[in-house]
């Protein structure tokens, strides 16, 4: 089992980062991959919440995630099916900075199982980067809004 854990504070409060993460359709500009909203969330959920389901076309492969829980400190996603990887749960957290009520702490974590052909360390190697350069993507977003 793959586990990969990122972590990195962004000037927003959950709600706005959350907001920002649930535009599927909009993620493109922060992950290297092209995602398309096929479901919507289930009625009384939050915009792009639970049940959503979306798209991705990344690296020649296509596959689809779907939203199991989303409120302001916590997202919750995994692919349906096991490809390209298996047991795939990502979890999203979204901690609220107690001092500084415009900073908030995401911590992103991510556990899957790797195909047969692929050792694990190298499939976490460039999850993480990936996920690493999204958030700094983020986190840039935001200041930019900011100044």
């Amino acid at each position: 089992m793959v586990k990969i854990k990122v972590k990195r504070t962004v000037a927003a409060t959950p709600e706005q980062i959350r907001s920002v993460l649930l535009a599927h359709a909009d993620l493109g500009r922060f992950f290297n991959a092209h995602f398309t909203l096929l479901t919507p969330q289930e009625p009384g959920e939050i915009t792009g919440g639970k049940g959503t389901i979306r798209e991705i076309k990344m690296q020649g492969t296509t596959f689809k995630e779907q939203i199991i829980a989303a409120d302001n400190s916590h997202i919750s996603y995994c692919i349906i099916g096991s490809k390209p990887v298996a047991q795939h749960r990502g979890d999203i957290y979204l901690n609220a900075n107690n001092k500084e009520p415009s900073l908030t702490e995401v911590n992103y974590h991510i556990r899957c199982v790797a195909p047969l052909w692929l050792p694990d360390f190298i499939l976490a190697f460039f999850i993480k980067k990936d996920v690493s350069q999204a958030l700094k993507k983020i986190a840039r977003y935001f200041q930019e809004r900011v100044v």
